[in-house]
C-alpha cells in the first residue's frame, strides 16, 4: 500500500511508503498559526527515506538558535509539502493537509495547548503538551499509538 498527496495545483505530487495512513499531530504554537494562516498545523511523521516526491520543489531554510528546519513547498503554488530538520535527522514532517485523504486522519496528539484557540476542545484522553512534548512522550503517542482509520 501507498499513501499519496500533493499540492494545491497539482505541479507537486508524493508518495509515502507506508501500509496505512500515519497517525497525524496538531501543532497549536503561534509560529504554525502564522504559517498555516489556520488555529493549528497537522503533521505526520515518517522517516524520511519513506517519502518519494515529484515537481517542482523549492526549499526555504529557517534557522533558529538550536536548528536549521529545511521547508519544502510547491514552486508553482507555493503550498508546505513537508520539511526535516537538523535536529531530528532522517525524519520527515509532512503536512497533513497535503495528504488526498486527509479528511480520514486520526489525530493522537496536540502540542503548544497553551496557545490553542479556545474554541478548540481535545478529545479527553489524546495526550497534550503546554509546550514541547518530551521526544520520547511524543514518539510514543505518535508513533506507537497506531490504529487504522480506515
Amino acid at each position: 500500500m501507498s499513501v499519496d498527496g500533493g499540492c494545491r495545483c497539482g505541479a507537486v505530487r508524493y508518495t509515502l511508503d507506508v501500509d496505512r495512513l500515519p497517525d497525524a499531530y496538531a501543532c497549536h504554537c503561534h509560529e504554525c498559526q502564522t504559517w498555516s494562516g489556520s488555529a493549528f498545523s497537522e503533521q505526520v511523521l515518517l522517516p524520511e527515506s519513506a517519502l518519494s516526491v515529484t515537481g517542482p520543489i523549492e526549499t526555504y531554510d529557517l534557522r533558529t538558535e538550536d536548528r536549521v528546519s529545511h521547508q519544502r513547498f510547491c514552486a508553482t503554488c507555493h503550498t508546505r509539502i513537508f520539511n526535516t530538520n537538523t535536529r531530528r535527522p532522517g525524519v520527515a514532517v509532512v503536512r497533513a493537509g497535503t495528504l488526498d485523504d486527509s479528511d480520514k486522519l486520526n489525530v493522537v496528539a496536540h502540542i503548544w495547548v497553551k496557545r490553542k484557540q479556545p474554541w478548540i476542545a481535545i478529545p479527553e484522553g489524546v495526550p497534550q503538551w503546554q509546550e514541547h512534548a518530551p521526544p520520547a512522550d511524543f514518539i510514543a503517542a505518535v508513533m506507537g499509538q497506531s490504529r487504522s482509520t480506515q
